[in-house]
């Protein structure tokens, strides 16, 4: 059977002359901060009003990175087949149909990356002004994003230097603030064997949602695959990046909720959205909470930056498909989709602006876990459409591994509309709006 043939699409566009190819290092520098940003140092103090269990809370990072890690496998099956930026828009063109490409396109060119970009930006700038007092956190907001967007607009090579070096740095603060923890914290109360009561935690709807909101701190582990097209050598580069991104960030992530429960009484984050600054003040002081704020300032900047990447690579392809958004294909000369990169900074500029980010926030992670589900559930879909087609990389454990990431995201999917159906119908109608914006740039295109 033919598979969805979309011009353009057959093989990735050359990046323009003088831009250096991605490598395994920068590749696996942007999913590593793409996934971690802010929300694993907030979102504890939520779970553990609902789930007041140590070894519950660790496994709901350990089934995140179990999740990201099956869906970073069967991603990097198809990166590999369709070695082109893009991501999902890309894949769901190729295996379903343009229009479902381009819904899942539309989202991440308009909000999917501009909101979690504008949040982390105005975190950025709260936690400077908490470590800072009297710094004005929207004035940082907006020169964070701007800043980072123009090392960004003067080319790949400097983009990539900036981005490796800052997720290195963001690693190493978080490594030693690990270490930190565990030779002078005071240990509490807490174990983290399973008990009599923790199968109820783990099926209960609270573990779910939690789990919804543990998997979004765990996005962003497809990000090598946004830019794929640049990549040096995909079919080696691609998987291998993911999946050390992956592997990576779940230890850290559970060695980080690890120390929070283990050297912070439960008491004093239980509801706070501070959990890592009151971890910090509780360890080291008021010295220490500041330090912090400090620690995770620094961790932002490279998420800002990896998403200021990743996402205008979104606009460029669709761009290159569809006539009516040709102007955000254009690249400049060194390899910089300038307009694209514009267009977000402008989207996350108003967003920060309205401050209506947290609204959109709330809304686009159902949208998100469908583009994921149906992709995933596309490896299995092309195994039986196209059993031919060349697979440089063939996910491991399949079907075991894309059916366990199905069965996650079909859990979440439900629980989430049970618990936010508001909520989650809106993202199902921010997705639809693209079916316009489809219908005229289809209309364009034959004209």
């Amino acid at each position: 059977m033919t598979l969805p043939n979309p011009s353009a699409s057959s093989s990735p566009k050359p990046a323009a002359s003088g831009a250096p190819p991605v490598s395994l290092t920068t590749a696996t520098a942007l999913a590593v901060a793409n996934m971690i940003g802010i929300g694993v140092f907030t979102s504890l103090g939520f779970q553990v009003r609902d789930l007041p269990s140590g070894f519950t809370l660790l496994m709901l990072w350990v089934m995140g990175g179990v999740f990201a890690l099956c869906g970073a496998l069967s991603y990097a099956e198809l990166a590999t087949a369709f070695p082109r930026s893009g991501g999902e828009y890309n894949f769901l063109t190729r295996i379903y149909h343009r229009a479902v490409g381009f819904l899942a396109g539309w989202m991440s060119a308009t909000v999917g990356f501009a909101a979690p970009t504008a949040l982390a930006a105005m975190a950025f700038g709260s936690y400077f002004a908490g470590a800072v007092p009297g710094a004005p956190p929207l004035i940082l907001a907006l020169a964070v994003v701007w800043g980072i967007a123009l090392i960004h607009l003067l080319g790949v090579r400097r983009a990539a230097e900036f981005q490796n070096v800052s997720t290195l740095i963001k690693v190493v603060l978080i490594l030693a603030f690990i270490l930190a923890a565990i030779a002078v914290g005071v240990p509490q109360p807490i174990a983290f064997a399973p008990g009599r009561h923790d199968l109820g935690y783990l099926i209960s709807p609270a573990f779910a949602v939690s789990l919804a909101f543990v998997m979004y701190s765990y996005t962003g582990w497809s990000a090598a695959t946004y830019v794929a097209g640049e990549v040096h050598d995909p079919k080696r580069t691609l998987p291998l990046s993911i999946i050390i991104a992956v592997v990576t960030v779940t230890v850290l992530y559970v060695a980080l909720n690890a120390v929070f429960l283990y050297t912070t009484p439960l008491v004093e984050i239980a509801g706070q959205i501070d959990v890592a600054v009151i971890s910090g003040q509780h360890i080291f002081g008021d010295v220490g909470g500041r330090i912090v704020g400090f620690v995770i300032c620094v961790g932002l900047v490279s998420s800002i930056s990896a998403m200021m990447w990743v996402g205008p690579r979104v606009t460029m392809v669709m761009g290159e498909d569809h006539p009516l958004l040709a102007p955000f294909a254009r690249r400049s000369r060194n390899g910089v989709p300038v307009t694209a990169i514009l267009f977000q900074l402008g989207m996350v500029t108003l967003l920060l602006l309205t401050q209506s980010f947290e609204s959109v926030l709330e809304f686009i992670q159902f949208s998100l876990t469908v583009s994921s589900f149906l992709t995933v559930l596309g490896v299995m879909v092309l195994r039986y459409r196209a059993p031919d087609l060349p697979r440089p990389y063939r996910v491991w454990g399949y079907p075991v591994t894309p059916l366990l990431f199905l069965a996650i995201s079909l859990f979440t999917m439900v629980h989430l509309v049970l618990a936010r159906p508001v909520q989650s119908l809106a993202g199902v109608g921010m997705m639809l709006t693209g079916l316009v914006a489809y219908g005229l740039s289809r209309r364009f295109d034959r004209r």
